[in-house]
Parts: structure tokens; sequence; C-alpha cells
């Protein structure tokens, strides 16, 4: 008797399955409208607020994430001697990369919890994820050259290839990174050129500014110099830049004089290196030429310059008798080159 009443009961619920909050009105008050409206009113509301609630506690989970990996990016091996300014840049790109990760996580958690959304409103979410589906496709084969660009555009943040600032070889492009977005990237070069690279179209980078540089200065003397006092000359205007006050923060790491480079035509070459702070490796070259040709004048060094043979041609016009209509008198002097 008692399970056919329960029986009754359950076939006169106004409540849909998986309505908990509207099974229990029912169960307490027998009122089919008062279930109704209840589940209208208090199950889809606590519904959407758990789903909220779930959206907000991933999105910060992740945003953690993302923190940790950009601070692991940013605290990366930097050279002893590098100053502020390193430590900086390594730092705006750390809080790049986190920015641009941060977005696309607020977005995909955004559309996947709106979506849920919708379905606890009661709307058909099946028509709008084939919509999606349909739109994803046509993006695809429509502007594939566009979602090329953003996908590189994502790695290049990640992988920090490049930012603001550096000074980079793009193949066809080079010069200093004035913007870089998801989509491309502008350069202006030393004749002030301004250039727009597609990120998609960037097939390698070379960065002169990225952690270290070097600054790489050959020196020319004469085949008569003593190649041996030559390099302890050079090793000693190396050191005092070195210790320089002035470059202290400059010049990371001791100069390097490696030694004889190139026997050209003309004079021996003689190689030397600088480990330098980014973007600071031409300031710190021409500081070195200076030095070096003032050291040179003083100790008697030469530095030689080209030499040429020119031949004068002299145009002589006689008569008839001479039988010729003109002659070519050499002359060899020596120029500069």
């Amino acid at each position: 008797m008692q399970s056919s009443y329960l029986s009754l009961l359950a076939a006169e619920s106004p409540c849909d399955d998986g309505a908990q909050v509207c099974d229990l009105a029912w169960d307490w008050t027998g009122n089919a409208r008062f279930a109704e409206w209840s589940d209208v009113l208090i199950g889809t509301p606590l519904a959407i607020i758990g789903l909220l609630l779930l959206a907000f506690a991933i999105r910060w989970l992740l945003h953690k994430v993302v923190d940790r990996i950009a601070n692991r990016a940013e605290k990366g091996m930097l050279p002893d001697r590098a100053d502020a300014a390193v430590a900086a840049r390594r730092k705006q790109r750390a809080g790049t990369m986190s920015g641009v990760l941060k977005s696309i996580v607020t977005f995909i958690v955004l559309a996947v919890v709106g979506t849920m959304v919708l379905s606890e409103l009661g709307v058909d979410i099946a028509p709008i994820i084939a919509s999606a589906g349909i739109i994803g496709i046509a993006l695809g084969f429509g502007a594939q050259s566009l979602v090329k660009d953003f996908l590189a555009g994502i790695f290049i943040f990640i992988e920090d290839q490049y930012g603001v600032g550096d000074v980079v070889d793009l193949g066809e492009a080079t010069g200093t990174v004035e913007v870089v977005t998801l989509r491309m990237t502008r350069l202006r070069d030393i004749n002030g050129t301004v250039w727009y690279v597609p990120n998609g179209e960037i097939v390698r980078v070379g960065n002169q500014s990225q952690n270290w540089a070097r600054a790489v200065v050959d020196v020319g003397v004469g085949y008569g110099e003593d190649l041996a006092r030559v390099q302890r000359v050079l090793r000693e205007i190396a050191h005092d830049l070195w210790e320089d006050e002035d470059f202290r923060g400059l010049i990371i790491e001791e100069p390097e004089v490696t030694g004889v480079e190139m026997l050209a035509a003309d004079s021996v070459t003689i190689r030397v290196m600088v480990k330098t702070a980014p973007l600071e490796q031409w300031a710190v070259a021409r500081a070195l030429r200076q030095r070096i040709k003032a050291r040179f004048d003083y100790e008697g060094i030469e530095i030689p310059f080209a030499q040429r043979v020119v031949w004068h041609r002299e145009d002589r016009r006689q008569g008839r008798g001479d039988g010729a209509a003109g002659g070519a008198e050499p002359a060899p002097v020596g120029t500069e080159g």
C-alpha cells in the first residue's frame, strides 16, 4: 500500500529529472506550482552562482601557475656584472608573457562557463556549439595566415625570442623592435625606415640584445711589427678599459685578445673580443678603437694603409709623319688607399 502511494506521488511530481530543488519543494509542500517556481527562483540561480565560483577558482589557480612560470623565466641566469637594465629587461619580458597567457586562460574559462550558464538558463546550446564549429572551420580556411601569425606571436612571447628595444635580424628586415603584438612586429632600421613584419612570416630571428653581446674589434698592423709586443699592448689597453669605472656596468667579462686572425695583403689582423651588456657592444667597440689608435701612436706601432700604383696616361697628338696617334707614359705613383 505504501509503495503504491509513493509511486503515485512520483507520477504526479511536476519536477523534471535531476531538478533537486524542485523535488525537495514538492516533497515538503506537495504544491506543484511552488515546486516549479522554486526550481526557477532558487535552483537555477544557485547553479549559476556555483558555475561562476568554479570559474573564478579555476581562473585564479591557472593565473597562479602562469605567475610561477613567469617568475621562473624572470629569474634566469644573468651575468655577474650585468647592470640593472638587464634585470629590468627580463622582468619586462616575464610581465609581457604573463599578461598574454592570463588573457588566453581568462578567455577560454569564460567561454566554457558562459556556455554552461546558457545551458542552465534553458538555452539550447547545441546550435551554438555547432555554429562555433562551423565558424572555426571557416576561419581555419579563410584566415589561415592570420591564425598562423597569432600562433607565432604566442610562441614569440612564451619563448622570449625578442621584445621592445631589441636589435634583431628577421631576414628581410633588420633594426630596433618598436612594437610586438600577437599578429605583427614593427621594426625601425638604421636609416629610419619602419618595417611591419607578420609574425607568421618570420623564419629565423637573430637577436643582438639578448642576455649579453660581444664587441669584436679587428686591428691591422704592419708585417714588420713584433706581434708578441702588439698583443701585449692590446691586452693592456683592453684591461684598462675593463678597469675603467665608466665601463663598469657595460663590460661583463675580462676582454680577450685571441691573436692573429688573418694575414691580409697589407697587414696582419689581430682580434680583440669584449663581452658586453646588451646594446652596448657598439659604444664599447668605438671606445676601444679610439684607445688603440692613441696607444699605437704613442708606441710607434704601424697601422698600415693600402698601397696602390697609379699609371697616368697622357695622349700626345702628333703629325702624320711621326707615325703614331698617341702614346702612353707610365708613371708609378704611390698613393694612400
